[in-house]
């Protein structure tokens, strides 16, 4: 129900997630070439793409990072050379509106307040859509994903919005913002929670886009429950159901949105592909934001699975002790056991795993990740990478607010490549670092045009050849 009076604004200078490398960005701008320090890989061709959420205008009521404000993607296109750079707002609904009012109209998901129609015309009672996580190329889509809710299409030539999909029925009641795409089949694979029953579906799209299972009930949850993201592999769709549950009768009467229940433990919903029914696995309590990677072990003793694990969600858990996190190796095993070991746990505040997309639902070698350095920042500020055939890891700490590193494929030699901020100037660069040799710093140094916010999830799009 709406609330009687507009929220008062948010207060941007006192808030972590809204100022310092984490200000909005309210420029969009274009810029065809780049200046490079170094040299730039031959025959690169493509684009990095990132999103994160940056409010259009100054928010109001609240502002919980990194659920709540706008879309915003930013595209570093690589092309034999020459390095271009390009922003765009996702211009939902919301968005527009609060362009013409020249203020923010919505405020953050957790208030309770939707506009009237004095303030939000025909969109009065409604709340604002969030497509600012991630960014996804799958079927000729590109779209800016959500947190839960329908993601929005994007010009690829432009980065123009063009409208809500719902990807052909796969996304009808909506998908998280980390679907998963089999590279050996091109299929994407993704999953939703929602508030009401059956509270948790997953849904398949071919290569071409063409939803081939619409929204599927995981059957064996009785209650709503929070899961950012998913891993998968050739036979399963693999689903940590941590105890975070959403407590809407709290919620109602002031209290949190978010319950963290560690006394259910963590639940481990092996799904598989061919639609057989679910298999539910418990261990230990945990929370998940961030997979790697996970495969079907070679000699059929069950899935294991690469992720960070925390041992709780801060910033929606209130604990005594500071949360910490360990990137980890978990084995499923047949007989519906789950064992646990620590890859790393050397680095502060790890998050953000990647490996070569090329290697989805297969093993791997390789895992890059972000975490707390040395300078001891408060916002992340080295890379590692961890090799798991040789149980070592390196890392490179610039002494800059570093973003996710994403995987880039090369013609002679791959590379990561990864959005720093400075701190002390506000400079953002692009960093392309060595896949194999990482820790001796960036090959080559692009400088972007804009501070580019401390944001979320992107991915490498290579460019097709011309035939």
């Amino acid at each position: 129900m709406a609330t009687a009076h507009i929220p008062a604004p948010v207060d941007l200078a006192n808030a972590q997630f809204l100022s310092g490398v984490f200000a909005p960005q309210r420029t969009e701008t274009t810029v065809d070439t780049l200046p490079v320090t170094g040299e730039l890989p031959a025959g690169l061709r493509g684009s990095y793409l990132r999103n994160g959420p940056n409010p259009r205008f100054d928010p109001i009521g609240s502002f919980v990072y990194p659920i709540d404000g706008d879309g915003m993607v930013h595209e570093i296109g690589f092309d034999d050379g020459r390095v271009s750079y390009r922003n765009r707002f996702v211009r939902t609904p919301m968005v527009i509106a609060e362009e013409a009012a020249g203020h923010a109209i919505w405020s953050g998901i957790t208030d309770g307040y939707t506009p009237s129609a004095a303030e939000a015309g025909p969109l009065a009672g409604t709340t604002r859509e969030l497509p600012d996580i991630n960014i996804v190329r799958h079927g000729g889509r590109l779209m800016a994903m959500a947190e839960a809710d329908q993601p929005y299409l994007l010009d690829p030539a432009g980065l123009a919005t063009l409208a809500r999909t719902d990807c052909d029925g796969a996304m009808r009641v909506g998908s998280t913002a980390h679907p998963k795409i089999d590279p050996a089949t091109g299929e994407m694979v993704l999953f939703n929670y929602t508030l009401e029953a059956p509270f948790l579906t997953w849904s398949t799209v071919d290569a071409d886009g063409h939803a081939t299972r619409t929204p599927t009930a995981v059957d064996g949850l009785t209650e709503p429950v929070m899961i950012h993201d998913m891993a998968l592999t050739t036979s399963y769709i693999v689903l940590f159901v941590c105890p975070l549950i959403f407590d809407l009768e709290a919620a109602m009467t002031g209290g949190s949105l978010l319950s963290w229940r560690p006394d259910d433990g963590t639940r481990i919903a092996l799904i598989p592909r061919d639609g057989s029914p679910v298999r539910w696995l418990h261990t230990d309590p945990f929370w998940v934001w961030h997979f790697a990677n996970a495969f079907d072990n070679p000699d059929g003793t069950g899935v294991t699975v690469d992720y960070v694990e925390w041992t709780y969600p801060g910033g929606f858990a209130d604990q005594p002790t500071p949360a910490a996190s360990t990137l980890t190796r978990a084995v499923l095993h047949p007989d519906g056991t789950v064992s646990r070991s620590a890859v790393s746990d050397n680095a502060i505040d790890m998050e953000f795993p990647r490996v070569d997309d090329r290697l989805l639902t297969r093993d791997h070698r390789r895992i890059a990740t972000v975490a707390k350095g040395p300078h001891d920042r408060d916002a992340l500020d080295s890379l590692w990478f961890h090799d798991l055939a040789a149980g070592t890891e390196e890392f490179w700490s610039p002494g800059v607010a570093i973003g996710e590193p994403i995987f880039i494929p090369g013609v002679e030699r791959d590379h990561w490549g990864a959005i720093g901020t400075d701190p002390t100037d506000m400079r953002s660069r692009f960093y392309l670092l060595a896949a194999d040799d990482p820790s001796s710093g960036p090959v080559a140094t692009v400088d972007l045009p804009i501070r580019v916010p401390a944001g979320l999830h992107g991915a490498w799009l290579p460019k097709p050849v011309a035939s």
